[in-house]
């Protein structure tokens, strides 16, 4: 399971129960380093965590940032605050900003929602060689971005992902932002 929301969580479920490690930080992926480059901080406070690319919060810090080193005319200027929701919602409708990205870590890609989808299915193809889970399934509040999200996320996961790995499935989340509220529920009843 991967929460992308304000941060980014995840949890592993084997046979029915989660796993919570020795510390309770199984399936903390949020924190996991996908860029050694990164000079901003995250809120832990260490630098290119997961977090910072792939939640609410890091897709508008990255689009404040592109809207900040560009001139270019974008629908993105117009909304004040700025959501991750309105960054996808764009990128939908072509906004050339909501799809653009510079700098040296994301030169491969060039597009700003494929930052998100790139780093994000980079480390879940990293976790995929740990656990080789059947499905990643994706909730949170950015996972209402729906198919634009998945499908971006599973394209590069397929491209970084161990051979015996690539077939793993991705599903959003059928519960929307109550399914933390049933899993809390389960817990207490298991």
């Amino acid at each position: 399971m991967v929460t992308l929301g304000t941060g980014v969580g995840g949890g592993i479920i084997h046979n029915g129960k989660i796993i919570p490690g020795a510390n309770g930080a199984g399936g903390e992926i949020g924190h996991i380093t996908v860029n050694t480059e990164e000079k901003d901080t995250c809120g832990c406070g260490r630098h290119g965590c997961l977090e910072q690319y792939a939640s609410a919060t890091g897709i508008v810090r990255m689009a404040k940032k592109l809207l900040a080193e560009k001139d270019a005319e974008s629908s993105l200027r117009g909304f004040e605050p700025l959501t991750a929701k309105d960054i996808f919602d764009e990128a939908k409708k072509g906004d050339a900003l909501a799809l653009e990205a510079g700098g040296k870590f994301c030169e491969a890609t060039g597009v700003a929602v494929e930052i998100l989808g790139e780093t994000l299915g980079m480390a879940l193809s990293n976790i995929a060689c740990v656990v080789n889970p059947q499905v990643f399934v994706i909730g949170g509040g950015v996972s209402r971005a729906g198919d634009i999200l998945i499908d971006t996320v599973a394209k590069h996961f397929k491209e970084h992902a161990f051979a015996s790995c690539k077939n793993t499935k991705f599903a959003l989340a059928s519960l929307g932002n109550d399914a933390g509220m049933y899993g809390c529920v389960q817990m207490i009843l298991d």
